[in-house]
């Protein structure tokens, strides 16, 4: 704690000041968050490129239907971008019980897109590629418990 003079009935006295320090400290705390602020604000946007926008058009709700029977929905999808934009969430729900989610992003490393797929059946999917022809195509091995694999 600080003193401060002050005349009292013409003699200078001495009086306690309790907070000239807790204000300093306050608006030099306040002055920092600015600057981080100002700083942030000046950094650039992760995943920015045009290339991370190729895949947006998956976001949404969609019913997926049987190969064999283009009129049966077999499934139901549920598509979210997240991490500010630097990737998609999909949530797959099929009517026989089967769940499976799947993780989308670019990879500026490889050019490329990546899609890491998950099954409540324990199955695993590494899906890659890009868009080709105006067209998003990502392709994978799928490797069977019996050791074969099979490119889909």
């Amino acid at each position: 704690m600080s003193d401060a003079r002050a005349r009292v009935d013409g003699k200078l006295t001495m009086r306690p000041r309790r907070f000239a320090r807790p204000a300093i400290v306050i608006v030099g705390i306040a002055l920092l968050g600015f600057g981080a602020v100002a700083v942030a604000a000046k950094a650039p946007r992760a995943c920015a490129s045009p290339e991370y926008r190729q895949f947006d058009f998956f976001a949404g709700d969609w019913d997926t239907y049987d190969v064999a029977d283009s009129t049966k929905i077999i499934a139901r999808n549920h598509v979210t971008p997240m991490l500010g934009g630097c990737a998609l969430r999909e949530e797959y729900v099929q009517g026989d019980g089967l769940h499976g989610e799947s993780f989308s992003t670019y990879d500026a490393s490889r050019r490329g897109w990546h899609q890491s797929w998950v099954t409540n059946h324990g199955s695993l999917l590494l899906l890659d590629g890009g868009l080709q022809n105006g067209r998003m195509e990502l392709t994978a091995t799928e490797r069977a418990t019996d050791g074969s694999s099979s490119l889909i």
